[in-house]
């Protein structure tokens, strides 16, 4: 078919449709006028720019800009004798932020993990390591004394465990809800955060568990003064707790109120201390998720597919298939997007998966095909290491010394997670993460700027004695993979 253009050129060769051409012509010249004016006329109406401190709208494919004075950090918990050499990134220690999490409460305090167990006796063991966990504990008895309400959510079914900590806090007047995710989604409640007055938050690897504070290698991140973040993080809370109600059964679609208007596509727009942060938080399973949430998953695969440089991953499990569902199931969607990166792009890979006394030797074969392709000569770089916790004297604590972190950052964005990634974890079972992308000047990046924080921390694992590259592993007794 002739375009416009075309059309009425032939019009106004022609004879007697040279007059038809020209009317046509005007008739384009005349709308072009119009819209020209609608659209000055819209660019009058807009409002002015916003002051330095005032709230912007949301806009289709913007940011939400917050006048929070939002600060984030690091949080890390080092196992008991794991020592590194000096001058080396450190997270603030996970007992630390939690307990000064507890003091900054004034109103509220909500928190969701898997399970609880915050001293020895709920494992039948007797260590001095659990002291940390039963200050958490004593603390967290003596909130409601101070009228700060507590509210927490755990799963059903949990890890088997003897503890008594949730009895003991209700009678302390502490509200608990166990969520059966068992029956919803045939998954768990695998979430690990904390909201302390709607400003504040810590999202990590750690449960409320003892040994996450000595014997547990954990990361996470918490997030002072922004309310923003904190309301949305509340609206997953929320769905948890109603939920855990007796009889529950998950809406279809989640009602308005669980909308976000915060996503990868809108993220929440920070500046602090000379760092310019974009924030989204991502949930799991689909199922819990409204459409307005980013998954879990879409986040992961999109900020590997958007990286241009380097992605470094550092996970407690690698499956490329579901682990808990019968039969099991091939879930290539991670897998196939970091190949993809190393192969077509040429986007320099580093894997830092942990291995301790209870890992599955399944995961084996599928990090070695992954270091298979490693190709210097094509230029197609994948790296793998192991991170072995030494057990030391400590071989009496059941599921301890084992690299529980759950993070990735790349030359173009962050992300600090709860999930092991495998399929289950995105299919069934409830978790969240954090994907933080910022601007700064270099000498802030890496004092300031939590993606520069967490490639710090990572390199000093990569390089540390506890790393052990996947192709020198041969025997190692603190290693299940390795036997």
């Amino acid at each position: 078919m002739p375009s416009t253009y075309s059309r009425l050129h032939d019009g106004y060769d022609s004879g007697k449709g040279r007059w038809t051409g020209w009317v046509k012509l005007a008739v384009v010249l005349v709308c072009l006028t119009v819209l020209g004016v609608l659209l000055a006329f819209a660019v009058l109406k807009r409002p002015p720019a916003p002051k330095e401190h005032e709230t912007l709208p949301q806009e289709a494919g913007g940011s939400n800009s917050s006048t929070d004075q939002c600060s984030m950090a690091l949080v890390e918990s080092i196992p008991q004798q794991v020592k590194y050499k000096a001058n080396v990134t450190f997270g603030i220690p996970l007992e630390n932020v939690w307990k000064d999490l507890m003091s900054m409460a004034k109103d509220s305090v909500e928190v969701a993990s898997f399970y609880w167990s915050l001293t020895g006796e709920d494992i039948g063991v007797k260590s001095p390591s659990d002291m940390p966990g039963r200050e958490i504990l004593k603390e967290l008895e003596e909130l409601p004394s101070r009228n700060v309400s507590v509210r927490v959510v755990t799963s059903v079914p949990t890890v088997p465990t003897n503890s008594t900590d949730l009895e003991i806090l209700k009678r302390k007047g502490l509200e608990v809800r166990k969520v059966d995710f068992g029956r919803l989604t045939r998954g768990v409640l695998h979430s690990k955060f904390w909201i302390v007055d709607r400003k504040h938050v810590f999202i990590g690897s750690a449960n409320m568990d003892w040994r996450a504070l000595t014997q547990v290698k954990e990361l996470g991140v918490v997030v002072y003064n922004c309310s923003s973040l904190a309301k949305d993080l509340h609206k997953i809370f929320q769905s948890y707790w109603e939920m855990g109600q007796s009889h529950s059964s998950l809406p279809h679609p989640w009602p308005s109120k669980y909308d976000t208007a915060i996503n990868k596509q809108h993220p929440l727009l920070v500046k602090t201390d000379n760092v310019s942060s974009r924030l989204y938080l991502t949930g799991s399973p689909p199922s819990f998720c409204p459409l307005s949430r980013t998954q879990d998953l879409e986040a992961i695969v999109s900020i590997i597919s958007e990286a241009q440089h380097y992605v470094d991953v550092a996970v407690m499990e690698y499956f490329p298939t579901t682990r808990f569902e019968k039969p099991r199931r091939y879930w290539p969607f991670i897998d196939e997007a970091i190949r993809t990166a190393a192969f077509e792009r040429k986007v320099k890979m580093r894997m830092l998966i942990s291995c301790g006394r209870d890992s599955d030797p399944a995961m084996l074969p599928f990090l070695k095909s992954l270091a298979s392709i490693d190709n210097p000569h094509q230029d197609v770089d994948i790296q793998i290491k192991l991170y072995i916790v030494p057990v030391g004297n400590q071989s009496d604590i059941p599921y301890t010394r084992v690299n529980h972190n759950k993070y990735m950052v790349t030359d173009k964005a962050a992300y600090i997670g709860t999930s092991n990634w495998s399929g289950d974890y995105f299919l069934t079972t409830a978790g969240v993460g954090l994907v933080v992308s910022q601007h700064a000047p270099h000498p802030v990046w890496k004092t300031k700027a939590l993606q520069g924080q967490l490639r710090a921390v990572f390199d000093r694992d990569w390089s540390s004695e506890f790393a052990v590259d996947l192709a020198d592993l041969g025997h190692h007794p603190d290693c299940a993979l390795s036997r």
